[in-house]
């Protein structure tokens, strides 16, 4: 269905309207309820292109630039090739000594003495 401007010439107020071709044109305006409603002339439909990679010029090239844009394509692409494992390296730890104490009081209670 398109979608058609009105315009009130008693309250200036401006809309859009979403109507099928066979229906009437509005009369009465949305906002003021007065008679003096009309439409408008609008400039027509066009081509929306939508989402990424859409270019107006993609569509009507001729057949020899499709296959030149092909060639062009097939030869940038890199040989097939298995892709290269990476690897993360572990954590690699280094231990502390063993002293055969624990940590944090060197063997003895609470105070650090008897």
């Amino acid at each position: 269905m398109p979608t058609y401007d009105y315009v009130c010439d008693a309250c200036d107020h401006a809309f859009e309207q979403w109507q099928s071709f066979h229906d009437d044109h509005l009369t009465t305006c949305p906002k003021c309820k007065k008679k003096k409603l009309r439409r408008l002339i609008g400039t027509g439909a066009a081509i929306v292109f939508k989402g990424s990679g859409f270019y107006e010029t993609d569509y009507n090239r001729g057949t020899d630039y499709q296959e030149k844009a092909k060639a062009d394509t097939d030869a940038a692409k890199p040989a097939e090739t298995k892709p290269a494992e990476t690897t993360t390296p572990a954590a690699t730890e280094t231990p502390a000594a063993d002293t055969g104490k624990k940590a944090g009081g060197g063997g003895k209670g609470k105070k650090g003495g008897k």
